[in-house]
């Protein structure tokens, strides 16, 4: 049974990883890391990586960039493997993720859904079929406490469209300024705040007549969680490296 430690385990993710780990006999939580230091029902959690317990397989970060960095510093150090399901994070951050990959296994992916993933490819099978006559737009809902705009998944599915493509898109996030005609190499990403939303993505190919929409919406974290999960089960004994979904879907 593998040993499971959570970042950010009093949050919305970190309860549903909880939630679902407990139906689970492949797997149990070990501790967690939160900004108060404490338990978590039987769970103990410290409030920095330091003071963590010996005997993790892995570790699951569903945090802020901040926190993400001074825990890879850990995995590093413990050659412990990490799950980043954070998002949001700088050039710089996203350097020393892959500085850190070269000593310790890492998984990393804006989205743990597979359903997600699977509209990625979608996306870029249709991007390819449809070509410069068909506008590509991309609208994100989240919930109203998500800081970072556009988020994580909407960057996954343009840079995934990007990847498949010949001339690249430029990335357009608001036009309230600008006063022209669309570009055909410009790609739109745009992001809605509100409410309890758990997250939804639309991908729209806007041509003459006629409007192609590939979308995915999340009912529960439950789903991200599960995805999350296996993924830590996957990362465990790998050797360093730097591991994505795709890894996973194949494996």
């Amino acid at each position: 049974m593998k040993q499971i430690i959570i970042q950010g385990i009093r949050g919305k993710m970190g309860r549903a990883l909880c939630e679902r780990i407990e139906g689970r006999q492949d797997c149990r939580v070990l501790a967690g890391i939160d900004l108060s230091a404490g338990q978590e029902g039987a769970i103990p959690v410290v409030s920095s990586p330091s003071d963590l317990p010996a005997g993790g397989d892995v570790v699951i970060d569903f945090s802020a960039p901040e926190a993400s960095m001074r825990l890879l510093e850990y995995c590093v150090a413990h050659s412990l493997p990490c799950v980043l399901c954070t998002t949001g994070f700088s050039e710089e951050q996203k350097a020393q993720i892959c500085q850190a990959s070269e000593k310790v296994a890492v998984f990393q992916s804006a989205n743990m859904s597979l359903g997600i993933n699977l509209l990625a490819e979608l996306a870029c099978r249709a991007a390819k079929k449809l070509g410069l006559d068909y506008d590509i737009e991309i609208i994100e809902k989240h919930h109203h406490n998500k800081v970072d705009a556009p988020s994580g998944t909407a960057l996954l599915l343009a840079d995934a469209i990007n990847a498949s493509v010949d001339v690249p898109y430029t990335y357009v996030y608001d036009r309230h300024a600008v006063r022209k005609a669309r570009d055909v190499h410009e790609m739109g990403l745009h992001a809605v705040r509100g409410g309890s939303i758990v997250g939804e993505h639309e991908i729209l190919f806007c041509g003459q007549d006629e409007v192609i929409t590939l979308s995915h919406s999340a009912a529960s974290r439950g789903v991200f969680a599960n995805g999350a999960i296996n993924a830590a089960l996957f990362l465990c004994g790998k050797p360093a490296g730097l591991y994505t979904m795709r890894d996973l879907l194949e494996d």
